[in-house]
């Protein structure tokens, strides 16, 4: 089936030349070499590896970061990239987003340039993959409270901890760990053939399943000085990696939403029930009103985020807004989805399903629904209601 991408307020004017081609390049990708086999892939809980190079081929990989053979676009075609990616799934997205925004992103803004150099070119190509080790077994929305820590010893460190949770955990080359350091959290560049270092995969997900997903553990895990991330401090360093990453998100999550609207009212307009095609029905029309609705909004809220970030002036409340009301509405759309394609919604020969469950991770992870109501809350009362 061919996809048609709802635009149903003009918005595709409002963008560039360079971020409509971005956006193009990366939709006939996902039509043409992800939709063919991500739900075989999702079905047998694998990642399509064989996609990384060509990810990395045509800029996908640090899109927004400049030098180091990264493309340099603007924040807004990162975000159209996000957008097309997660169209096809949230776990391909999901990789973009982690080796872009939570680990490329720190190198290049807190990296010395040693490491810059060492590692951004190599990651930008694909050739080496990268994950971020923040979430702790019993730290997810308090990440202050981890307990992986630091130690210096000769002319490295020794690191402890454990890290879970973890996107690209089992196929990274390098994991960007956080830890305590004399009680700073501090970011430590971690080869993942270190001694002391392993990465075992969560199994038994029924949702980004098409997403390696991983377990850290480091027992003295010893690396060298070069290791360390010299350019921050404290909670800046990977609460400023979110907010990159959530930025994705947003854009992403309208993709998925796209995806499930355009396969509903496809379906709808050939499924004949009765005397007519079931989209000739009110109650079938309200949905796809409210998905139209839904997406219309979504889209332009994306669009004057990126043109935010792009000035300088985008907030982390801004983007917990927006990761808040696009991921939830994906979510809604994605069920209002399923139930107009009836039972065949349930089979892997629909992709609205496989949206839903993936949605389900999208919704709890990069800070939950929950955690970002209270972050915008914060942001208009000038009261935090948790601990800060």
């Amino acid at each position: 089936m061919a996809y048609h991408a709802l635009d149903y307020y003009g918005i595709d004017e409002l963008f560039t030349h360079e971020e409509r081609m971005v956006r193009d390049t990366v939709r006939e990708l996902v039509s043409s070499r992800v939709m063919p086999q991500i739900g075989k892939h999702w079905s047998a809980g694998t990642f399509p590896h064989e996609l990384v190079a060509r990810f990395g081929e045509l800029g996908l990989l640090g899109p927004s970061l400049t030098g180091y053979g990264c493309a340099g676009i603007s924040p807004t075609g990162y975000g159209l990239i996000c957008q097309e990616l997660e169209r096809g799934d949230s776990g391909i997205r999901s990789f973009v987003s982690v080796q872009s925004s939570l680990v490329m992103f720190p190198i290049w803004a807190f990296g010395s340039e040693e490491q810059k150099q060492k590692y951004l070119p190599e990651m930008a190509a694909g050739r080496v993959i990268g994950c971020f080790g923040l979430t702790e077994p019993d730290f997810g929305s308090n990440p202050t409270g981890m307990l992986t820590t630091a130690k210096r010893v000769g002319a490295g460190y020794r690191i402890t901890g454990t890290k879970r949770w973890i996107t690209n955990g089992s196929a990274a080359q390098v994991a960007l760990v956080w830890a305590k350091l004399d009680g700073t959290v501090r970011g430590f560049l971690v080869p993942t053939q270190s001694p002391g270092f392993a990465a075992r995969d969560i199994h038994g997900k029924w949702s980004l399943r098409a997403s390696v997903t991983s377990e850290l553990v480091m027992e003295d895990c010893e690396v060298g000085e070069d290791a360390l991330l010299p350019g921050v401090s404290g909670m800046r360093g990977p609460l400023s990696c979110l907010s990159q990453a959530r930025f994705g998100i947003c854009y992403g999550a309208v993709g998925a939403a796209m995806a499930c609207y355009d396969e509903a009212l496809s379906y709808a307009k050939d499924r004949v029930q009765f005397s007519k095609p079931i989209a000739g029905y009110q109650l079938v029309q309200r949905k796809l009103v409210d998905m139209v609705s839904e997406i219309t909004k979504a889209q332009l809220l994306c669009l004057q985020l990126g043109r935010l970030k792009e000035t300088n002036r985008l907030t982390p409340g801004q983007i917990s807004l927006a990761k808040r009301n696009n991921v939830a509405m994906a979510r809604d759309i994605a069920r209002d989805a399923r139930d107009i394609l009836g039972a065949n919604g349930v089979t892997d020969d629909y992709q609205c399903g496989r949206h839903m469950l993936n949605l389900e991770s999208v919704y709890t992870y990069e800070g939950t629904h929950d955690i970002h109501t209270l972050i915008v809350g914060q942001d208009v009362t000038g009261l935090a209601a948790f601990d800060s």
